[in-house]
């Protein structure tokens, strides 16, 4: 089984809403039972609340159910445990790689690598704009998301004998 983090600063806004999008896409890939999707903060601001409400808000309306999350912090031992630690921008990255084993390095990317149209690595904190901030961060959520469940396919096929 494959293992995702989604990082972000506080673990209630941008890396809940990755991993409730990507969830939905794995269940409609028939893929749960292949990629186990979590997700973490740099940061201890907000350890066991809920993700923000603007954020279950705007997820609800796309049909991704994200209310039952709660924030936790990454931990060093997570680089043993994920095969995969995608962070939402380069100040995350950075925290991260502060954290992280040399050998473990590899597995840290940026999410919105998996839609380079979008022509950034950095994924915009909505967390103290308006409503319309997380729809704009969640478009691109799911933009990446998508490239990122392609990717794994593609990993996927080139692993069957």
């Amino acid at each position: 089984m494959m293992r995702i983090l989604f990082v972000c600063m506080g673990n209630i806004c941008r890396s809940p809403m990755a991993q409730g999008v990507f969830e939905k896409l794995l269940s409609q890939h028939g893929l749960s039972d292949r990629v186990l999707v979590e997700s973490a903060g740099t940061h201890a601001y907000h350890l066991g609340k809920a993700p923000d409400e603007r954020a279950v808000r705007a997820a609800r309306e796309r049909g991704v159910d994200i209310a039952h999350l709660r924030a936790r912090q990454v931990e060093p031992g997570d680089f043993d445990e994920y095969d995969l630690v995608l962070v939402m921008d380069e100040q995350n990255y950075d925290a991260l790689r502060f954290i992280s084993a040399e050998r473990h390095r590899h597995k840290l990317k940026f999410l919105l690598d998996y839609a380079p149209h979008l022509k950034t690595r950095n994924l915009p904190d909505p967390y103290y704009g308006t409503d319309l901030g997380f729809e704009r961060v969640l478009d691109m959520i799911e933009d990446a998301c998508t490239g990122l469940l392609h990717h794994l396919q593609e990993q996927m096929r080139r692993q069957m004998p």
